[in-house]
């Protein structure tokens, strides 16, 4: 009589689990408590939050001190490491970090859109030298996988433009002022109280967080290596009750735009300001701290992706995306930068609504077309030079002026015969 037994495994037919990820994670503050959480909730992911390290060992955690190291360059040393991740709010000290890993030959997540934006071509070049990985989809746009998109479906289609909301603080008190009636103070309060703003919002509600944005995606989208300080960003600090009505008027909406634009004579520009958004932009429905993205393929047509674009989990889940890629030994291809770059320029003309009550703004702005004013409620509409408005972004902050672009571009009529408008494509 013969007993039942467990039947053996066939060595050659069994799963081969990879081993796991063993994690650095530099910082722990939303999103490195997000990552944190999110690994431990997914265990047959395979990876492993191995050592922490933050800076401040008088700050209150989730987690016992003796989780956390607080000398960020021991995880370089510590060749057991697979990957680190950096999501860290210090620009200057993360480059440092990933700089040193990457010249290491390591393989490196970021979420830090700031660091990755000014220093592009040296991560790029530190890549190609030293054999090292860095990834980066959590930089931009939170949950919306739009750096991978761009950089590998889309790495050969031509593109006529990338526009979208990449910042959710933003967005999310441009909402309340147009639903609630909310001043811009009271809006701005509400969104620090639920965590969608910073206590300094000045990089999110003064437009430079979009820009950094757009800049990382110009390298994937056009291979335009760009510096932040070429490309024009425009805040809502200043914006009231008046310009959001205005827009009501038109049925349309304020949003914080970023738009890179191939125009029709084969040249990039690239702008991050306030927009007036009208109802057949897929854009005029996001809201909250969603952000949304639109792409327009000399082929494939429109695309529109949404999803949150801040906090610890949506973030977490990109990093959590980038480190499956890494496990796949993906890489950046970087396509369009080995083609001839394309030229990038400033010199065209937009239409813009300007509310201020500085006189002196409108001689240096130079418009050249007045469309619309209301002295009663001190805006003008109307073309001013491109150059003109980077060249007087500071002087416009200072003295309190609010400027949002109508999407309606021309070119610089020195460069140009033709006084033909040209229709931004996210208007």
């Amino acid at each position: 009589m013969s007993s039942l037994s467990p039947a053996k495994a066939n060595p050659a037919s069994a799963p081969v689990h990879p081993a796991p990820l063993r994690i650095g994670l530099i910082g722990f503050g939303c999103v490195g408590q997000g990552i944190y959480d999110i690994l431990l909730r997914l265990p047959e992911f395979g990876a492993e939050v191995r050592r922490i390290a933050v800076k401040n060992p008088l700050k209150a955690r989730t987690l016992p001190a003796e989780h956390f190291t607080y000398h960020a360059d021991e995880l370089l040393a510590d060749p057991d490491l697979d990957v680190l991740i950096e999501v860290i709010d210090d620009a200057n000290e993360a480059f440092r970090l990933v700089s040193a890993a990457l010249r290491q030959g390591r393989r490196v997540v970021t979420a830090n859109k700031a660091m990755v934006a000014n220093h592009l071509p040296e991560l790029v070049a530190l890549q190609q030298n030293h054999g090292g990985t860095l990834l980066y989809e959590a930089a931009v746009c939170g949950s919306i996988p739009i750096v991978r998109t761009l950089d590998a479906y889309f790495g050969q289609e031509p593109l006529r433009s990338v526009s979208g909301i990449f910042n959710g603080s933003s967005n999310y008190v441009l909402t309340r002022m147009g639903t609630d009636g909310s001043d811009y103070a009271p809006a701005l309060a509400e969104a620090q109280a639920k965590g969608f703003a910073e206590t300094d919002p000045t990089l999110d509600m003064a437009a430079f967080d979009p820009r950094s944005k757009a800049v990382i995606l110009a390298a994937h989208a056009y291979g335009v290596l760009l510096s932040p300080a070429q490309v024009l960003n425009l805040g809502i600090e200043h914006i009231s009750a008046t310009d959001i009505a205005y827009a009501a008027v038109e049925s349309q909406k304020i949003k914080v735009v970023a738009g890179l634009y191939l125009l029709p004579d084969g040249q990039l520009t690239v702008l991050v300001t306030p927009q007036l958004v009208s109802r057949e932009s897929p854009l005029y429905g996001v809201d909250e701290e969603f952000n949304g993205v639109v792409i327009e393929a000399e082929f494939a047509g429109t695309q529109f992706l949404r999803g949150r674009g801040a906090g610890g989990y949506p973030t977490g889940s990109a990093v959590l995306a980038d480190l499956a890629a890494l496990r796949g030994d993906f890489r950046y291809a970087y396509a369009k930068l080995r083609a001839t770059p394309l030229a990038y320029t400033t010199d065209l003309e937009l239409e813009i609504y300007l509310r201020t009550d500085n006189e002196t703004l409108l001689d240096q702005l130079g418009f050249t077309d007045i469309t619309e004013e209301a002295d009663e409620d001190g805006y003008i509409v109307g073309y001013v030079p491109l150059d003109a408005l980077l060249q007087h972004r500071d002087a416009l902050r200072k003295a309190g002026a609010f400027v949002a672009r109508t999407g309606n571009v021309r070119p610089a009529p020195a460069h140009s015969a033709a006084s033909q408008e040209l229709q931004a494509v996210s208007s």
